[in-house]
């Protein structure tokens, strides 16, 4: 007998999306469902002296100087005993009240996640929390099946997600809802590292926040824009550093009154104990990496030339649909200005004889959440799943069987993908020739709608 109940958990190094999938439910126009956005993490706070697990961070009422355990690291899930400490939370009454050995769970996993690891994945499903039956994938894999392609009609059978996430960016084509591997590019750039750059920046210029990571990740989500005309911006700048248009006064929180870090507005008189972060170029050189990660040193194109690359692996006869069917998901692509840089970029790279289209998704960063819940509300999602009793007859094994991972996905063998490997060698660096022609972009929302 089939559980009634799924739990889907999107399990993000930054945040956990978690939410119910009950049998007839319907994935519905809401931006989040039932989901709970959980912080992955336990947090040792120094002002309360309190340590918080996961959902429990919400309680914190001092945010300065907290000391963060993650269980990713560089991508990777590989503090075990901190994850489960945060999945006991999320599946306690206090956050999705779920009874595991009477539910299935859908779990995502990060992109070429490594043997070994998988193996403790199904060991912690079926072991220490008993579900019924599981299913693993990858954030991108679920796409196809929500809504951000589906512009008047089904998904595409040819896209590439964009998944701009914590650790990484990941370009993913896809291909009848399977993988193309032998295509799939990184860029080492993700939320992450432009939270540490700012954090650096901002203590070489100002105030000493290399602690304050929580601080500073607020002020780059609130600051912070990717610029499409960078070197006027930057030339704005460096002519009037304290006055421009650009420069905007972030005022750090006061804990102690309980207010958090703010924008200043214009007409706002600031109080003698006040302390302001001025926000100058920082607003755009940080992310700007995405699109120049050489700017610190990493010997990696930019995002625009990752996807070109990625696509030029792909069938020649394949390659315009995959140009007209790029997908936004991942917190890193919330900045103001990213979808019209990105698209200025990609255009300038795209053959004349395709359109480029590209999709937003209204919510980044559940979009994949919400694709998964419409995936679990899928009658043929029973049919995708490892069955506690196939786990304990076969082991792993049967996890192999059923989610083909990156490993058994390529085609180094293929002389067609060899040729393609072979002649993409140049644009994996990004030196695409190509002419500008008449303008042939269309924009896209999850809505559909044009633009």
């Amino acid at each position: 007998m089939q559980p009634l109940t799924t739990v889907i958990l999107d399990n993000g190094a930054f945040s956990i999306k978690a939410g119910l999938a009950r049998g007839g439910d319907d994935d519905g126009d809401q931006p989040k469902g039932n989901s709970r956005l959980v912080p992955n993490a336990i947090v040792r706070s120094k002002g309360d002296k309190t340590t918080y697990f996961g959902h429990q961070l919400e309680r914190c009422r001092d945010y300065s100087a907290l000391h963060y355990r993650l269980p990713f690291e560089k991508g990777y899930l590989v503090d075990w005993d901190a994850q489960k400490a945060v999945w006991d939370g999320v599946f306690s009454s206090e956050v999705l009240n779920a009874d595991t050995a009477e539910s299935s769970l859908l779990i995502t996993e990060p992109y070429f996640n490594l043997p070994n690891i998988q193996d403790v994945y199904d060991q912690f499903v079926f072991e220490e929390y008993e579900f019924h039956s599981y299913h693993r994938c990858t954030p991108a894999a679920m796409i196809p099946f929500g809504r951000l392609f589906q512009a008047g009609g089904p998904s595409p059978e040819c896209l590439v997600v964009i998944d701009s996430g914590f650790s990484f960016t990941h370009v993913v084509p896809i291909i009848n809802n399977q993988i193309q591997w032998y295509a799939v590019k990184r860029l080492d750039v993700g939320g992450k590292l432009l939270t540490n750059q700012l954090k650096e920046l901002v203590s070489y210029r100002q105030w000493n926040m290399m602690d304050e990571t929580y601080i500073m990740n607020h002020a780059k989500e609130t600051c912070c824009y990717v610029s499409t005309r960078f070197f006027e911006d930057l030339e704005t700048c460096r002519s009037n550093p304290k006055k421009n248009v650009i420069v905007q006064e972030y005022i750090l929180p006061n804990f102690s009154i309980n207010r958090h870090g703010r924008v200043r507005l214009p007409s706002e008189e600031l109080s003698a104990t006040d302390q302001v972060l001025h926000m100058e170029n920082e607003r755009f050189t940080i992310p700007e990496l995405l699109f120049r990660p050489d700017d610190i040193g990493l010997e990696q194109s930019g995002l625009a030339a990752t996807v070109a690359a990625s696509i030029s692996l792909l069938p020649d006869d394949l390659r315009g649909m995959f140009w007209a069917n790029i997908g936004l998901i991942g917190g890193s692509t919330n900045f103001p200005g990213f979808y019209e840089r990105l698209s200025s970029e990609l255009l300038s790279l795209t053959p004349v004889e395709y359109d480029l289209q590209i999709y937003r998704s209204q919510d980044a960063v559940t979009e994949a959440y919400r694709s998964a819940l419409a995936f679990a509300n899928d009658p043929a999602f029973s049919t995708h799943v490892v069955t506690r009793e196939e786990y304990l007859e076969s082991g792993s094994n049967a996890s192999r069987r059923k989610f083909p991972g990156w490993q058994s996905s390529s085609v180094p063998g293929d002389p067609e993908i060899s040729k393609i490997t072979a002649e993409s060698t140049i644009e994996e660096r990004g030196q695409l020739s190509r002419k500008p022609s008449r303008p042939r972009m269309r924009t896209t929302t999850t809505s559909g709608r044009r633009k």
